[in-house]
């Protein structure tokens, strides 16, 4: 992925996000979010060139571990809100506290119309995701400021990324234009997506926290790429025992076969452009997705949850 693409918005590690920097002279390179920025990109690299991630973004992927993508996610979104619920009161976090973003609920609809009502009884806690799981119940009970990264890292990637990947989800999954299927991406209490993710941003920012924590918070939130890269090599492992058809829609990568920025050879270029405004991109986004609708649906589950570990890298 070229520097200059990253400096102006995003298809970060299989996710669209879009790049809504605050303006230079309003940010500090002590503000907790240019921190992350700075602490998480190595870390943020090596993710999007997991086996799994590569996989997504080249248009390969079984149905199968696309509905196992959403169970991970239920369970680590399930952990994560009870901690949050724990902890709504905690000076450190407080400020933070917005029932509107909770995304269990969402995903157990989506679960109910992938599996069925019994869809409980059907799936499990992997152990990657358990891991996973594990310690975000140990940061709520022992170190509740350490919340705050693993609740940026995905909330904002939520709103950021999978906006732009519900419609075509639903166009390449066949999916009911009613939500089903797709309830994880809707957050039906946030009207602007943009607005909110500025005022979260500055939230956390005037959070106070001293040098020492807001380094702990770095690290909190390279352990969180780290138990997400965990999921990613879990899931590739699962689907080398599916005995199902690969879905193949022969994608590029952005960067990484010559387009040059060329938004027709990279859809995933023109989503990220539509994305951030560029309303002359709309059109040949569109193009973009249909020549590649399987490709563009394979983001919709991990991988749009991708753009949920990374979407703070660029905000």
């Amino acid at each position: 992925m070229e520097d200059s693409v990253k400096a102006e918005s995003a298809a970060d590690g299989g996710g669209l996000v879009n790049a809504e920097k605050e303006p230079e002279d309003t940010l500090s390179p002590t503000d907790l979010s240019e921190l992350l920025a700075a602490g998480t990109k190595e870390v943020h690299e090596k993710a999007e060139n997991t086996q799994f991630v590569k996989d997504f973004l080249r248009g390969r992927i079984r149905k199968e571990l696309f509905k196992l993508g959403d169970v991970a996610l239920y369970y680590t979104y399930e952990a994560m809100e009870e901690e949050i619920e724990r902890n709504k009161d905690h000076p450190d976090f407080s400020p933070l506290y917005f029932p509107e973003l909770n995304r269990r609920d969402a995903l157990s609809r989506d679960l109910d119309y992938f599996y069925g009502e019994d869809w409980r009884e059907r799936v499990s806690c992997s152990p990657a995701t358990q891991r996973y799981v594990e310690r975000i119940h140990q940061v709520g009970q022992e170190e509740p400021v350490l919340l705050v990264a693993h609740a940026y890292t995905r909330y904002m990637g939520d709103l950021s990324g999978g906006q732009v990947l519900k419609k075509v989800a639903q166009r390449a999954l066949k999916l009911p234009s009613t939500g089903e299927g797709v309830y994880f991406y809707q957050f039906d209490g946030i009207h602007s997506a943009k607005a909110f993710k500025q005022l979260y941003r500055s939230r956390m920012n005037e959070l106070e926290l001293d040098m020492a924590t807001k380094d702990r918070l770095v690290a909190e939130a390279v352990l969180a790429f780290q138990f997400n890269m965990e999921v990613f090599d879990e899931l590739e492992e699962m689907g080398k025992d599916i005995q199902e058809e690969v879905m193949d829609a022969g994608m590029p990568v952005h960067g990484a076969h010559g387009t040059g920025g060329d938004i027709n050879k990279c859809p995933y270029y023109a989503a990220q452009m539509a994305a951030s405004g560029g309303s002359a991109y709309v059109g040949q986004l569109a193009m973009a997705v249909l020549r590649h609708p399987t490709g563009q649906v394979l983001f919709a589950a991990w991988v749009a949850a991708l753009a949920g570990l990374a979407a703070w890298y660029f905000m």
